[in-house]
Order: structure tokens, then C-alpha cells, then sequence
């Protein structure tokens, strides 16, 4: 390995070294700056990975620092970065304490990292399951949590049988192409499946792990619990991190070959089914994290919907969305952490009124509510907007048209959040946490981004296609 392969995986280097010296840091000298070391961390691998040009793949190590790659790195550090900050009081409030907390966030961004840079199959597979490895612990973390502990058994339990699905899928790939490059093995699995019967039963079985990551119907059983059980700050990275790695991870395999036939009939299901049932069981719900989970659900069916398509358009909508979900999710679930005291506000119902008791921490929910909506000029709009877009012109119309229908349904869900918020008066004290400055910060920059995106597309629009291809 040269200085300038080192020089290049720095990003990588710099997330595995800080997440060490936090552990280490922890252990010597234990305190809340920790945080701080890990928040610069973070930004240190983005500032990195946006000053690094790309480069070719480093054959040794089975990454390459593409312009996707350098693009996603950036986007999963800034999400762990806001992470950090909205687990800081969160943590003090809920007795969360030591290095254990902020090394595994680091941690499960390398894996995201890792994952974005990949060139090889068994690069690919490691960078997702070293990010899942983390969540288990990161949801089961709150020690003082029955529910915790249950929703971060779930996960581990399920989590497991996805990653045998996948693992048992690329050596059926392997065993079809003979190589674990990706573009290669891809590119060779798509000629040879209607001859080569190993390479269409691998891609089935990745697509049924895939489906566990992305929360996809019916492998989606999983997230009400696990979403209802963990800490909102670490639900806040599991849903956008975790999600956006999914789908990247599809992204990358799709990429090289497209669309291969036989996947349509399976993939146009899973996004139908996800859009369908995500929307309806969350009208439902009483409890808004279980809500937020079902439209998590949702919002992966259009996602998958803009995948289905094949196409560079079909792509750059699917990344488009990705970065502005994180944004979404992170500013929902934040404003809930940043609400919660001692106990979090579990039902609609505890939310009333508080638009007017806590006015900054509920408009900041309240604009989330309207960019999962779809409403404009948020970029939820912008958003669905392009995957409609791209499912129309890619000769998807019935199924995009059952997705704006279901979109449609979504609005009164959100909105019932914003009525209780706004338009119901307080029926007992206010109990809601107000919102500290290390709070205020990151749901600040994450609601700008939110409006920007929704105002303004074009720049990143045109990042993502240029990173593409």
C-alpha cells in the first residue's frame, strides 16, 4: 500500500481512529466532551472526503473513493454528526453515559462508509453488516429501557437471517460470474440468468435481505417495534444511515446492468405493497413513533418505485430522495428526542397544544410533518416529485399513479400531528422538554436543508447525476 492509497481511504481512517481514540478517551478520561471529539471527527471524514478527488479502485483494499462514494460519505457524516448532537443532553436526561455511546455511532458510520466505497461484493456485504452490527447495540443501549431490550432482540434476531440471505446470495453470484468485483460480477450475472439458474436464485435472496434493510412489505414487521423501542436520537440514525446505506447498496448492484427483467415482477410488488401498507397502518397508529415507522415503510416503497425504473433518472431520484430523508427523519425523530425528558412523548394525544408551549421545537416537527407529506415548497415535494416523474417517463404509470394516491392518503396523518399541535388546546401541564442550544443547532441546519432542497433542487440534482454516472 503507497502514501497515496492511504492518502485516499483517509475518510475511512480518520472514522476508524476517532471511534478507537473515543474508547480509549473513555476510558482515561471519561466526561461529555466525547461527543465533541466524535462530532469532529465526522466533520473531519467530510471535509476529507470533499477535498479528495476520485480515484480509481485500490484493487488490495476493494474500495474505490468514486464521486458516489466521496457524495454518500459526506451525507452519512453530517447525519452522524447530528446524531451526536441530539444524543447529547438526550443522554445526560436519560443516564446514558460513557464512550460506548459515541464510539458505536462512529463505528456504524464506518460501516457506511465502507459500504459507499465498495468495489467488491464481500466489501459490500461487510460495510452493511458492520452498520447493522452497530444499530443492534446503539437500540438495545438504554439499559433502563424493558422495551429497548426487546426491540434491540428483534432487530438482532432478524437482522441475523438478512444477512444470511445476502451472504448466501453472493456465493450463489460468486458461484455463477467466478469473481467478486462488483461491476464484473453484476454485468456477468445479468447475461448469464436465464441459462445460469444460481445467478437469478443469488439475486432473489439479496433482494430479500435488501427488503429487511429498507423496511420493504413484507419484510417490515420489524420496524413499529424497534423504531417504538429505541432512543429517538439513535432511531433518527437508524432510519436515515441504515435506509440510505439500503439503498445504496441496491443502487450499486443495479448500476452496472440495470434492471435485469426477471427482478421487475418482485421489485414492482415490493414497492406497491410497501406504499400501500406503509400509509394505511400508519392512519391508525396512536403512538407517533410507530407512525413515523409505518410512514418510514412508505417512503421506502417510493423509493424502490424510483429504483424499479432502471434508469439514470430512476437512480438520481432514488439519491435525490435518500439525502432528503435523512434530512426529514432526522429533524422528526430529533424534535421528539428534543421533547422527551425522563419518558418519552409516546402518544399523538401528549402532543397537544405543545405548538404554543414549546413554538421551536414543535414548527421544526411540524415542517418535517410537511416534507414527508409531500407539501411543497418543502423538498418532500421536490422529491416525490422527481421519483413520480422518473416512474412515468420509465414506463411505470399504473404503479406511479397508486403512489400518488397513496401519498395523498398519507396527509391526513401527518397533518393530524400539525392539528394537535396547533389547533388543540393543552389539556393537563406541559411535561415537554424545551429545547437546549446543542439541540437548536442541528434541527436549525437540518430544516434549512430541508427548505433549500425544496426551493432550489438543481445543485444537488446535478451532483448526483454527474456522481452517477
Amino acid at each position: 500500500m503507497t502514501v497515496a492509497d492511504l492518502w485516499t481511504i483517509m475518510p475511512l481512517l480518520l472514522i476508524a481512529c476517532g471511534s478507537v481514540l473515543v474508547l480509549l478517551l473513555g476510558a482515561v478520561v471519561p466526561g461529555r466532551y466525547l461527543t465533541g471529539v466524535a462530532v469532529a471527527t465526522c466533520l473531519g471524514a467530510a471535509l476529507w472526503a470533499l477535498q479528495v478527488p476520485a480515484v480509481a479502485a485500490l484493487p488490495q483494499l476493494g474500495v474505490a473513493l468514486t464521486p458516489l462514494a466521496r457524495l454518500f460519505t459526506v451525507v452519512f457524516a453530517l447525519a452522524a454528526s447530528v446524531t451526536l448532537l441530539l444524543s447529547h443532553d438526550f443522554n445526560e436526561r436519560r443516564g446514558i453515559r460513557g464512550e460506548e455511546y459515541p464510539a458505536t455511532i462512529l463505528f456504524a458510520l464506518f460501516g457506511m462508509s465502507v459500504l459507499a466505497a465498495a468495489s467488491t461484493l464481500l466489501t459490500l456485504f461487510l460495510g452493511l453488516e458492520a452498520l447493522t452490527f452497530a444499530f443492534y447495540i446503539l437500540v438495545a443501549m438504554d439499559k433502563g429501557s424493558d422495551r429497548g431490550a426487546e426491540a434491540g432482540l428483534k432487530y438482532l434476531l432478524l437482522g441475523a437471517i438478512s444477512a444470511a440471505f445476502i451472504a448466501f446470495g453472493i456465493a450463489l453470484i460468486y458461484a455463477a460470474t467466478g469473481t467478486l468485483e462488483i461491476v464484473p460480477a453484476m454485468a456477468g450475472a445479468a447475461r448469464g440468468i436465464a441459462g445460469v439458474p444460481l445467478a437469478l436464485a443469488g439475486w432473489g435472496l439479496i433482494l430479500a435481505g435488501a427488503a429487511f434493510k429498507m423496511s420493504l412489505v413484507p419484510a417490515h414487521l420489524w420496524t413499529p417495534d424497534v423504531y417504538q423501542g429505541g432512543p429517538p436520537p439513535v432511531v433518527a440514525f437508524l432510519s436515515t444511515g441504515s435506509k440510505g446505506a439500503a439503498v445504496l447498496f441496491l443502487i450499486t448492484l443495479l448500476r452496472p446492468a440495470g434492471l435485469i427483467p426477471a427482478l421487475h415482477g418482485p421489485l414492482w410488488w415490493l414497492a406497491l405493497l410497501s406504499m400501500t401498507v406503509g400509509n394505511l397502518a400508519a392512519l391508525r397508529q396512536q403512538s407517533i413513533k410507530r407512525l413515523l415507522a409505518y410512514s418510514s415503510i412508505a417512503q421506502m416503497g417510493y423509493v424502490t418505485l424510483a429504483l424499479l425504473t432502471g434508469s439514470r433518472e430512476g437512480y438520481g431520484a432514488a439519491a435525490f430522495y435518500v439525502v432528503l430523508y435523512t434530512a426529514m427523519n432526522l429533524v422528526a425523530f430529533g424534535a421528539v428526542a428534543s421533547l422527551s425528558g425522563r419518558d418519552d412523548l409516546e402518544t399523538i394525544e401528549e402532543y397537544r397544544g405543545l405548538g404554543y408551549g414549546r413554538p421551536f421545537t414543535a414548527g421544526v416537527l411540524a415542517l418535517a410533518l410537511f416534507a414527508l407529506a409531500g407539501i411543497p415548497p418543502t423538498g418532500g415535494f421536490m422529491g416525490k416529485f422527481f421519483i413520480f416523474a422518473a416512474a412515468l417517463r420509465g414506463g411505470e404509470p399504473l404503479l406511479a399513479v397508486l403512489g400518488i394516491l397513496t401519498a395523498v392518503v398519507s396527509v391526513y396523518f401527518y397533518l393530524r400531528v400539525v392539528v394537535n399541535l396547533y389547533l388543540h388546546s393543552v389539556t393537563a401541564e406541559i411535561t415537554a422538554n424545551r429545547p437546549t442550544s446543542v439541540e437548536i443547532v442541528p434541527l436549525v441546519v437540518a430544516s434549512l436543508v430541508i427548505m433549500l432542497l425544496g426551493i432550489y433542487p438543481g445543485p444537488l440534482m446535478a451532483i448526483i447525476e454527474a456522481a452517477l454516472f
